[in-house]
């Protein structure tokens, strides 16, 4: 897995770098084959914005979170690519197969 970090009128800090790494590893829990992950964290007055795209095979998935607090924002940006990963791999698995139901 490719880990790109970028920071826009933002310095990324060891600590912030660690940060986004331990989220990112929960996210890796859903998916086998995490190809890429491109993370930017920028400034924009009093906004803190954290944007994710996650390439996996067969599909991008991209979220984005904007909070007063950088470290806020990735909890929640992460916590939208989780329920996104959710929804991605329970889709994938279903393939339409659905039980009918025999009326005797």
């Amino acid at each position: 897995m490719n880990l790109s970090i970028s920071g826009h009128h933002l310095e990324i800090t060891p600590a912030i770098r660690g940060y986004m790494t331990t989220k990112v590893e929960r996210i890796r829990r859903h998916f086998d084959q995490v190809i890429e992950v491109n993370a930017l964290l920028s400034v924009d007055k009093l906004d803190q914005k954290a944007e994710i795209t996650l390439h996996v095979r067969g599909k991008d998935l991209y979220a984005e979170a904007i909070d007063a607090d950088l470290y806020a924002a990735i909890d929640a940006l992460i916590d939208k690519l989780d329920r996104q990963g959710v929804k991605y791999k329970s889709k994938r698995n279903d393939h339409g197969h659905h039980a009918i139901k025999h009326q005797e």
